[in-house]
């Protein structure tokens, strides 16, 4: 009796490893959340932004809730995402809300087909991956076993141990949150008010949202960001989004070298300090006044997408069905 209670302990954890790893097998998201898929007021850095920090996998399943006859989903290629040109989607929904399942890693470009919507902004490029990443499975319970009583050991006076010491935290900063990286409509200081109560450290990684062909982003020298000279920037970003990780301590001047955009505000002037903690207390962003040129900080390539197929939901029941029937056997 004691040996089948201790089989029955160890099913029952191998079943519940089993459901956790069922239910991380497959996530839903709402595309925008609770704007929905509409035309942004924000432009199409709106849904660049909404997509920066979310992991998207093969199984997993966009939702997009639009009103039908108001606006459409169309999944295109780079090229037509990138152009908004609407004559050879690879497929299309008119049906509100439309809900689609990924099933292929890699990039993957949606836009609403209506006229102008998708250059107003309403459009969406993700990338996919092969698989989420399971849930940790709990080791396997083990019957109780007697212990041995043994002589007490002397006593023996042992220090305290030290405490570790709390390990670096790297964050990503979404620049200018929801504004994106554009010409602000709120004057010229709208990045440094921004960047105001935040601690930039090493490690950190910026995020530049902006639509490729209308804004890049360029790391410049003080003397360049405070007259607005493009002429020679330490090194430009043309693809957005940008990401760039801050890998030096210091002074760090960013700017968009299109036409008249730095004059009108498109800038960004942050301080970097050198060590990272993991509760840093905020301090206010100041605009540096030192001429030094730091050294170019590090574009962020996306890492490839993994080519292990993402755990079917069908496949992930199975060993359930299995497990069932031999423990029914085990109880008769």
């Amino acid at each position: 009796m004691a040996r089948k209670l201790s089989t029955l302990v160890v099913f029952g954890a191998i079943l519940f490893a089993l459901l956790q790893q069922v239910s991380m097998a497959q996530q839903t998201h709402v595309v925008g959340d609770s704007l929905a898929w509409t035309v942004p007021n924000g432009g199409a850095a709106s849904y660049s932004t909404w997509a920066a920090g979310k992991s998207f996998a093969v199984g997993d399943i966009l939702v997009f809730n639009f009103r039908t006859g108001s606006h459409s989903v169309a999944e295109v290629s780079k090229g037509a995402f990138d152009s908004c040109n609407t004559s050879s989607p690879i497929s299309i929904s008119t049906n509100g809300p439309t809900n689609i399942t990924l099933s292929s890693v890699g990039s993957h470009y949606y836009l609403c087909t209506f006229p102008s919507h998708c250059t107003l902004g309403q459009k969406l490029a993700i990338d996919v991956s092969g698989s989420t990443s399971p849930a940790p499975q709990p080791a396997p319970a083990t019957p109780p076993t007697a212990t041995p009583v043994t002589a007490p050991a002397p006593s023996v006076s042992v220090a305290p141990a030290t405490a570790p010491a709390p390990t670096s935290v790297a964050q990503t900063y979404i620049v200018g949150d929801n504004l994106g990286w554009s010409v602000p409509t709120s004057g010229p200081n709208s990045y440094q008010r921004w960047a105001n109560g935040k601690s930039f450290k090493v490690g950190d990684t910026l995020v530049f949202n902006f639509v490729n062909g209308t804004h890049n982003v360029a790391m410049v020298s003080k003397a360049s960001y405070d007259s607005c000279n493009t002429t020679s920037p330490i090194n430009t970003i043309s693809n957005g989004p940008a990401r760039v990780r801050l890998t030096n301590s210091g002074e760090h001047y960013y700017m968009c070298t299109f036409p008249g955009h730095c004059s009108l505000g498109q800038k960004l002037a942050i301080n970097v300090t050198g060590t990272d903690v993991t509760a840093p207390t905020p301090s206010t962003a100041s605009t540096p006044s030192s001429p030094t040129v730091p050294s170019s900080d590090s574009p962020v390539n996306s890492p490839p997408a993994p080519s292990a197929s993402a755990p079917s939901l069908v496949l992930a029941t199975l060993p359930l069905t299995f497990l069932s029937f031999a423990l029914v056997r085990l109880l008769n």
